[in-house]
């Protein structure tokens, strides 16, 4: 039995020119607040502090056991908490904000057209003010030295921006931080299995689980960019409906996700060297559940198919709870090399020792079902604005198949794919400029097609020369046929209802047959 106990703390984010920022909630009683507590505002602070609460409980034990049941079984487990600690990409969402690092941009909108130009335009950045009407950076030397907590007046600098742009149409601007209860994630693994052997084979099979506590995600307090007003609180709207001030969208990093992976892991192997044959078999079946595999989107997971990180209800990411992205239920590989004997066959023994000898078969292969996917719209359906992660209703149970005629059809109807779904658009109640609402499609409800992969080698060892007693060097020649039957994997198909080539698969998730062929001596 071993066992142990490790500590890790890790000190809070320290610039030393103070270049840190990023937006602060309070409640009416001015303490901090949740944002969707009632009465609740924002304020943007240069130099935040503390830029986040401290966590002091980096606690990592660890156990296991290994007992010998019996002369040929034994008996094993263990578990582990491991701590996940700030990282400098996560940094980057207090020193990469404003007004040390951000985006101005102009929108045409009525009557205020945006005028292209064909040469660089020259363009200062206005002063930062306090509500107060002081400059927050000062003349040097002291420019570096801004108090802790000094809070900025946001709405003054995006109309100083809004004053230089043709126009003079204000646009608020993209908030980053991290959310003040922002803490260390961890990862517990635990596993129990049994291993047993009957002569040279070894036979095992695992309970394999971790579990991902307080892992690290995006949330959006202010919803998405085009927010209706009663989805953008931290906005400022003015009788219209226009954006006349406030926040735009805010990305700020918690740690509020959370992550599961169960696996049943059996194993079957021989090393030695009896029959001239060796073979090692594993076998996979898992699950694995979060509410998003990544922490910032999207990503193109093959031609005509993406994968995105943000959940469609910023206001109840949990909703998006799901099969990760990498989630494979079913993988099976299994290695076989065997001596190839052909100098004890009679008939081919007088070709001589050179070569009947030295002769092996090697086979690497690998089966697997399919990957998730998530099935989006392409079209904002409510008022929380748009990242492309709005989902329909499904509608139709579509067979997929990649046996048909045609094979790259996976949804099996062609132009009529999107027939399997609804999109909620111009429905009573509906909300946003189509007045619609969020679908009832859950997130990589869908599985793309099965995986199959057969390598072979067939490789021949030559010796020639002495050295002593032994052989100087060998001539090593390799024969190598990567996936040998030429079987097609076909990727993930395009998922986007209003995209273009709806349900159809357009790449493939290997390559076809390739042979290598290669001397290589060894001494």
């Amino acid at each position: 039995m071993t066992y142990g106990l490790r500590y890790e703390v890790d000190t809070r984010i320290h610039e030393r020119n103070n270049l840190t920022s990023g937006p602060r909630l309070l409640g009416p009683d001015g303490q901090p607040a949740r944002y969707w507590d009632p009465g609740a505002y924002q304020i943007f602070v240069f130099n935040p502090q503390p830029p986040y609460d401290r966590d002091l409980l980096g606690w990592g034990p660890r156990a296991s056991f290994d007992w010998g049941a019996t002369t040929h079984t034994s008996i094993h487990g263990g578990g582990s908490i491991a701590t996940l600690l700030m990282n400098l990409f996560q940094d980057n969402f207090l020193t990469g904000s404003i007004p040390m690092a951000f985006s101005p941009y102009i929108a045409a909108l009525p009557g205020a057209a945006v005028p292209f130009e064909n040469v660089a335009t020259p363009f200062n950045v206005p002063p930062v003010y306090t509500p107060q009407g002081q400059l927050v950076f000062t003349t040097p030397p002291n420019s570096k030295k801004v108090p802790a907590n000094t809070v900025i007046d946001l709405q003054r600098f995006e109309e100083d921006l809004a004053a230089l742009s043709p126009g003079h149409q204000l646009n608020p601007l993209t908030i980053f931080g991290v959310a003040r209860n922002f803490r260390n994630g961890y990862v517990a693994t635990y596993n129990a299995g049994v291993e047993h052997t009957f002569g040279d084979v070894k036979l095992g099979a695992d309970y394999v689980a971790t579990v991902g506590v307080h892992l690290p995600s995006i949330i959006f307090p202010n919803s998405y960019g085009g927010a209706d007003p009663a989805f953008a609180p931290f906005t400022q709207f003015n009788a219209a409906g226009k954006v006349v001030g406030g926040f735009a969208q805010e990305m700020l990093l918690s740690s509020r996700s959370h992550s599961t992976f169960h696996s049943l892991q059996a194993s079957a192997s021989k090393t030695s060297g009896r029959y001239g044959l060796g073979f090692l078999a594993n076998y996979t079946f898992s699950k694995s559940l979060d509410d998003t595999s990544s922490v910032m989107g999207p990503s193109v997971a093959g031609a005509g198919n993406v994968q995105l990180a943000f959940p469609q209800d910023p206001w109840n990411p949990g909703a998006d709870k799901g099969p990760s992205t990498f989630d494979i239920t079913h993988i099976l590989v299994f290695s076989v090399i065997q001596v190839l004997p052909f100098d004890r066959v009679s008939f081919l023994q007088p070709l001589g020792s050179h070569l009947t000898s030295g002769w092996q078969f090697l086979n690497i292969s690998t089966l697997t079902s399919g990957s998730p996917f998530t099935v989006y719209s392409g079209i904002q359906q409510s008022g929380f604005g748009s990242t492309g992660a709005d989902r329909p209703d499904q509608v139709g149970r579509p067979v997929f198949s990649t046996s048909r005629k045609v094979r790259e059809d996976y949804f099996g109807q062609g132009a009529d794919n999107a027939s399997f779904f609804d999109i909620p658009i111009g429905v009573p109640g509906g909300t946003g400029p189509n007045q619609g609402r969020l679908g009832t499609l859950g997130r990589d409800t869908f599985r793309g097609p099965a995986y199959r992969d057969f390598d072979v080698a067939l490789i021949k060892d030559t010796g020639f020369g002495r050295r002593g007693s032994s052989e100087a060097a060998t001539l090593q020649f390799r024969a190598e046929f990567f996936n040998v039957f030429n079987l097609v994997n076909f990727g993930l198909p395009a998922n986007v209802v209003r995209g273009t080539g709806f349900g159809v698969i357009s790449k493939t998730a290997g390559t076809s047959r390739q042979l290598q062929f290669s001397l290589k001596l060894i001494f």
